[in-house]
């Protein structure tokens, strides 16, 4: 305290006054005022965006609204929808604040609803993922290239995304010439082309599918196979692809393993009612070889899905060995080829004898060794499904003698060889009775078939003008009873005339069960001459 005269002064100590006066000039901007500043901000700044570009104010007073809007944006909002729901109330002669509570819920509505959207349209977007789990960004490096990549893999991305959505079942990239290549997909077992690339962004293309199949993309010559998986909108496609060295380039072939097998059911295949019903007579024996057969893409592994589903896996043991494994079938063991890991059918089947197995299912037969240990199960109290890839009933029987299997051994093994084929199916949308020729409305008529239940392929937009529009099954039967048991094990000479005549009677029942697919109006009779002949 110093005395000036009679004015007294007091001059605060260093260490007890300057604390207080430092904490509170120590934060200047209170954080919640620092929070409702930028917000102020940004709605000064919406506010001169909604304004300036407002065909409701005239070009020459735009600069002097913009200023006035900048300092008062959020308030102008504020009055310029108290003002319309005013008007709304008025001419709806509503209460005011009824209308205002309206005018809020529609707004959050209307949010809400964007926000719905966005969440879909994420959730629409395809993943790919080699069989490790890791996507395509991590193994290709998306996040660390540039836009020419970025853009690459949203083609392959957008590529495999189109296949999943029209119902492919193979992807086909192959050089056309030595600058463009064409992208094909398999749908209904038909080919079509559904666009041309050039030779650089193709190559780019492979390679992307190639490294998330754990392929190797510096080899463009050597075969090499591989699998990738595809997540879209939260469920799972696997892929098989085999690459292979041609003339211009390189051949990438893609098969879309089908993932819905594992729910199929005898039914659901389209089989007739006799032979669902032979089937089901064979499932239920406790050993024994049911075979199917048939050329690639006439789905034998669909067919054996659903037989597997006919089987009660709780109180059978179900053990599956598969080359790769397509869908997933609850309470059954499914074991996965893997030939680099010495896993082959031969060696996997022989450890499956050992684990108490009632059901053994073997996705192809290929081999000779394969063939012996799945024939001997079926003689020792074992049910075995397998399929084998080949024209006819007949020629499963020679195909399987061919690779060494003896006469007596396939004899006592088979239980029933089934032969089967697809045709597509008519569109229901565009489907119009056929126009007959004389010949063949004659034909009709003797054998008491009313042609006007005959229809043909149109085309339309839901068909994407094929006419067609998914598959069904056609099947011959071939119950091993003890007539053919007999034959088998006689001579060679016996099994070639069982081949010749076992062929044309074959082909003879395909025929006769696929007339009856084209009288019902399923299929048509230029697809029944262009599947069975």
């Amino acid at each position: 305290m110093l005395m000036l005269g009679s004015i007294s002064v007091a001059i605060p100590t260093f260490a007890s006054d300057v604390g207080p006066i430092l904490s509170v000039t120590d934060l200047p901007f209170h954080p919640l005022r620092l929070l409702l500043l930028v917000g102020w901000f940004y709605l000064c700044a919406y506010s001169v965006q909604r304004i300036h570009f407002s065909p409701l104010v005239r070009k020459n007073y735009r600069t002097l609204c913009d200023v006035v809007t900048l300092f008062t944006g959020p308030v102008l909002l504020v009055t310029l929808f108290l003002l319309d729901t005013a008007r709304r109330s008025r001419r709806t002669q509503q209460n005011f604040f009824d209308t205002l509570r309206n005018q809020v819920e529609h707004a959050w509505a209307r949010i809400r609803v964007r926000h719905v959207k966005a969440e879909a349209e994420e959730d629409t977007s395809i993943h790919l993922l080699d069989t490790a789990g890791r996507s395509i960004n991590e193994i290709y490096g998306h996040g660390s290239s540039g836009h020419a990549d970025a853009k690459i893999l949203d083609l392959t991305e957008s590529t495999i995304a189109n296949a999943l959505d029209r119902r492919a079942s193979d992807i086909l990239i192959d050089p056309k010439d030595d600058s463009t290549y064409t992208v094909r997909l398999r749908i209904d077992g038909v080919l079509r082309t559904v666009k041309e690339v050039n030779d650089e962004i193709a190559r780019a293309v492979i390679n992307s599918i190639k490294a998330v199949s754990g392929m190797d993309i510096s080899e463009r010559r050597r075969p090499q196979d591989g699998g990738f998986m595809a997540r879209k909108e939260g469920a799972t496609a696997s892929f098989r692809v085999a690459s292979a060295g041609v003339l211009n380039g390189e051949k990438l072939s893609i098969r879309v393993l089908n993932k819905d097998a594992g729910s199929f059911t005898l039914d659901d295949v389209g089989l007739s009612r006799k032979h669902i019903d032979a089937i089901r007579r064979m499932i239920k024996k406790p050993s024994g070889m049911i075979l199917i057969c048939g050329p690639t893409g006439s789905g034998k592994t669909t067919t054996m899905y659903a037989m597997l589903n006919e089987i009660d896996r709780f109180t059978r043991n179900v053990i599956t060995v598969e080359d790769p494994i397509e869908a997933l079938l609850p309470e059954a063991s499914q074991i996965e080829i893997n030939p680099k890991a010495d896993i082959t059918f031969a060696n996997t089947l022989r450890s499956v004898l050992r684990q108490d197995p009632d059901v053994i299912c073997v996705g192809e037969i290929r081999d000779e060794e394969t063939a012996e240990i799945a024939l001997r199960a079926a003689q020792t109290g074992h049910l075995v499904l397998a399929t084998i890839h080949c024209d006819s009933n007949a020629t499963a029987l020679v195909r399987l003698l061919d690779l060494g299997v003896s006469p007596l051994l396939l004899s006592a093994g088979l239980s029933l060889i089934a032969s089967q084929r697809l045709l597509r199916c008519l569109c229901e949308h565009c489907k119009t009775p056929a126009h007959l020729s004389d010949s063949q409305i004659e034909t009709f008529k003797r054998k008491g078939i009313d042609g006007s239940q005959v229809f043909e392929a149109v085309g339309c937009k839901h068909c994407e003008k094929t006419g067609y529009f998914g598959r069904t099954a056609i099947c011959d039967l071939m119950v091993v009873d003890q007539a053919v048991k007999a034959q088998i094990s006689s001579a060679d000479g016996m099994v070639a005339k069982l081949k010749l005549e076992g062929e044309d009677k074959g082909r003879s029942n395909l025929r006769k069960h696929g007339l009856k697919k084209v009288v019902a109006g399923t299929t048509s009779l230029k697809e029944l001459k262009r599947i069975v002949g």
